[in-house]
């Protein structure tokens, strides 16, 4: 089987569930990732310029023996399956579909915000997220997390669902987020383990 993981030269959580999963998992696969002339040639185009399709014109990208799939649940579910990562009871299964994208769901409450120009609103914004927003998701995945009796979000192994969560608080853990302390994962124990394990 040909695998290649498509997306920008950075370590986002979106692409990183993906290349972790296969790489745990000791399946080769392709880390090709592009620069920002060549996401702009495919945002206008739809493909790279050796002709692979990108749906929806954007990232991450799976492509499978030439077959391209887009969206990060759909990705991750199929890197999942093909490692033993993501569970084939039905129940669990929708539980660690319901992790990732609650995850997704977080990423999403920053986005107006990583679009605002006006640097003060911009700091509002971020505030109401640092008070509110993330705290409630960030409660909602630490009781997840304390209701099961192992160190995993679902079942007693690692799941693609840790993963998607250890890259996403990797990301807030970093302070790259403006007005985002890192200390924001400190009330939340569980998680914060997760993430330094």
């Amino acid at each position: 089987m040909d695998l290649k993981i498509i997306y920008l030269d950075l370590p986002f959580w979106r692409a990183e569930v993906a290349r972790i999963t296969l790489f745990i998992a000791d399946i080769k696969f392709d880390d090709f990732r592009i620069n920002s002339e060549e996401f702009n040639y495919l945002q206008e185009n739809g493909k790279l310029k050796d002709g692979t399709l990108i749906p929806f014109c954007q990232l991450p990208v799976l492509v499978i023996n030439g077959q391209s799939i887009a969206q990060t649940g759909g990705i991750a579910r199929i890197c999942g399956k093909l490692s033993g990562m993501y569970p084939e009871d039905m129940i669990e299964a929708g539980e660690v579909d319901q992790i990732i994208d609650t995850v997704t769901d977080i990423n999403e409450l920053l986005n107006p915000s990583m679009r605002e120009n006006d640097q003060a609103k911009k700091k509002e914004m971020r505030a109401e997220l640092t008070n509110h927003d993330l705290p409630k998701y960030f409660g909602y995945l630490e009781n997840i997390l304390s209701a099961n009796n192992s160190h995993w979000f679902v079942g007693d192994k690692m799941s693609i669902a840790d993963i998607a969560v250890w890259g996403l608080l990797g990301w807030f853990a970093s302070g790259v987020l403006d007005d985002i302390p890192p200390e924001i994962l400190n009330p939340f124990e569980r998680l914060k383990k997760l993430y330094q394990e």
